[in-house]
């Protein structure tokens, strides 16, 4: 029984493919291709793609891009808006096949006499020339190891994939044979072979560890030693990711999410409503020593947190919610769990970085940069890199953001990417090395100054000393600008005064200096919260202390009048100080009162300075006393 006719044309519809979400139906009509989703009086997406008719499509639903071919002999790659990233150069023959590896990391073309082995972005891999006559259709296998292709010559070939390679520091490993690894060791040129019972999967190499999955084991083995690997049983033989972190690694297969330890120990496995492994990669999980960051398929605003060693929901289980499709997201990997920060692409191409840890206050999220495409953080301290717009950019301390906006320009290494040509994509980020993989699949390394992560170091062991010696042996703006930013992230305002005065901020010096002037511990920890823009948490601390009028007082400094009054009428004190301060603020600016409240409050009330001047002595007076007593019982019980 037919059901529905989803379109009807006057050429034939050589290829259909359906949608990442199965809501959407993409077919060739002669040179065109058509987007269709199928709710009634939706827009249909066409555009010409190709200068022959169309024979083959093939649609992704892990990186939701479109694969194409025709009769004008090249394969194309487009997104799902139908905008190109790449077109082969005319081969021979018509291309009369294309197919998606289901991780979405590799595509297989065929055509008269050939079978060819792409990399997702378009550029080749490999190619075969088997005497099969054309392959007209090619299937992939389900862990994506293998594939079969229906020749026009009546027989179907197979081919496996090898030669795949993985680099992490000195050493490189390839997949020689299906069931055979070499590792070789570029500093002294040692070879060695690793031998498995079933044919390899997946792999993935970091922290001083490689970890493989086969059919149906997986095998940990340590850079220190290859001979003795650790080994156990997969329920399934079909991972399809691996993540590592420094303390454990990530499997994800058709039937969950896993973390075990590098001593093969299983720690959690999370679960959230909805969730597909099928369509997880390495842009949408990122993993870190305490936290597991997935980004939901089924609405790509949010990202889900989970504690790695429990695989419960983070914090109160709030949701990280943003106000756009999220692209790409990234956990920073060093430091402590309170500290932990999430980096994201969002749609429009900006990169944002947030707090992970999300307890009742709405954190915020904060953007870094604009028109960045690629992202990666560094595996031995929290430094992030990305590919700009015409620029490769290192931000050296991304936490700036959150203690002092105006000199993160400052933080920044910047310079040209127009070498890396169209598209680059940055593979990864090991110490000071940055690898990105050109549109032509060339890898390009770049070195980046060693000495801010040494910078990282000192300060995350409080080394301020040797933090300011760095500094000015290395004599660079930027090296004073991150100390400057992570001194006060620390509350260290004796660093931070040196390094801002390095940096040229002098107003920022004469404020750190008066900080230092103030009477109680609570009212410095208030002004260095205020100097960080968290102005909340600086009244917050004032209040809980009992120092109201300080509280009432940072606000009349910030202009915000109508808290200043809320407090004052509130805590029943300093009103008449309040409607004063007020009063002198409009008389500077010729300015009458409209404000209903205040108009309230100061209905038959007289102003007199001198005695409002003498309240204030009396407050400061108060506090001083206040921190000698807590100061003077501190050290009587040190004498005890």
């Amino acid at each position: 029984m037919l059901r529905s006719t989803l379109a009807q044309q006057g050429t034939p519809v050589y290829s259909v493919a359906w949608g990442p979400d199965s809501e959407k139906v993409l077919y060739t009509a002669g040179k065109q291709l058509i987007i269709k989703p199928l709710q009634p009086n939706a827009k249909i997406l066409q555009w010409k793609a190709h200068d022959g008719i169309i024979l083959k499509v093939d649609w992704n639903s892990v990186n939701d891009l479109i694969l194409s071919a025709g009769e004008d002999c090249k394969y194309k790659v487009w997104d799902s808006y139908g905008r190109l990233l790449y077109s082969s150069q005319p081969h021979e023959h018509p291309i009369t096949s294309v197919a998606w590896a289901p991780d979405g990391e590799l595509f297989a073309i065929g055509s008269f006499h050939t079978l060819r082995l792409c990399d997702k972005t378009g550029w080749s891999y490999a190619l075969e020339k088997p005497n099969t006559g054309s392959i007209f259709n090619i299937a992939w296998s389900i862990d994506g190891t293998q594939i079969a292709g229906a020749c026009g010559n009546g027989h179907v070939v197979f081919a496996h994939v090898v030669e795949q390679r993985w680099e992490w520091k000195n050493f490189q490993i390839t997949l020689t044979k299906r069931r055979t690894m070499q590792v070789r060791n570029v500093l002294n040129d040692a070879v060695d072979l690793l031998e498995f019972r079933d044919r390899v999967i997946k792999a993935s190499l970091n922290y001083a560890h490689l970890v493989v999955s086969t059919s149906l084991q997986c095998y940990v083995f340590s850079t220190k030693n290859w001979n003795t690997p650790l080994i156990f049983d997969l329920k399934e033989g079909t991972v399809s990711l691996i993540l590592q972190a420094e303390r454990h690694f990530l499997l994800v297969d058709g039937g969950g999410i896993y973390v075990y330890s590098y001593e093969g120990r299983f720690i959690s496995s999370p679960k959230f409503p909805g969730m597909r492994t099928d369509i997880l990669n390495a842009q949408t999980v990122s993993l870190s020593n305490d936290t597991i960051a997935i980004k939901d398929k089924a609405d790509e605003k949010i990202i889900f947190l989970f504690e790695a060693s429990a695989g419960k929901p983070l914090g109160d289980g709030k949701l990280l919610s943003h106000k756009n499709e999220i692209l790409e997201i990234a956990l920073d990997q060093k430091g402590l769990t309170n500290d932990r920060k999430i980096a994201f692409i969002d749609k429009n191409r900006d990169l944002y970085i947030t707090s992970v840890k999300r307890f009742g206050k709405e954190e915020q999220i904060i953007k870094l940069g604009t028109m960045v495409h690629t992202l990666a953080w560094c595996d031995t301290c929290n430094i992030l890199c990305g590919l700009q717009d015409t620029r490769f950019t290192v931000w050296y301390y991304p936490n700036t953001v959150y203690v002092d906006r105006d000199i993160l320009p400052k933080t920044l290494y910047e310079r040209d990417a127009s070498e890396f040509s169209k598209n680059p994509h940055i593979v990864s980020f090991v110490g000071n090395q940055v690898t990105i993989r050109r549109a032509d699949g060339s890898l390009v390394h770049i070195s980046i100054s060693p000495y801010p992560a040494i910078l990282h170091e000192y300060v995350s062991s409080s080394k301020w000393e040797d933090a300011v010696r760095l500094c000015r042996f290395v004599k660079e703006q930027t090296m004073w600008a991150c100390l400057a930013a992570m001194a006060v992230a620390n509350r260290d305002m004796t660093t931070a005064e040196i390094a801002y005065a390095a940096i040229g901020e002098i107003d920022k010096v004469q404020y750190i200096n008066s900080i230092k002037d103030l009477p109680s511990k609570e009212s410095k920890m208030a002004h260095i919260l205020m100097f960080s823009g968290n102005i909340q948490e600086a009244e917050i601390i004032l209040l809980q202390a009992g120092l109201v009028y300080q509280a009432i007082q940072i606000n009349i400094n910030l202009y915000n009048w109508e808290r200043a009054l809320e407090l004052a009428v509130k805590y029943k004190t300093h009103v008449d100080t309040v409607l004063a301060y007020r009063q002198k603020f409009l008389e500077t600016f010729g300015k009458q009162e409209t404000n209903k409240r205040y108009l309230q409050y100061a209905e038959g009330l007289q102003i007199d300075w001198e005695k409002i001047k003498a309240k204030i002595e009396m407050e400061i007076t108060k506090e001083r006393e206040r921190s000698s007593s807590s100061l003077s019982s501190k050290n009587m019980g040190l004498k005890h």
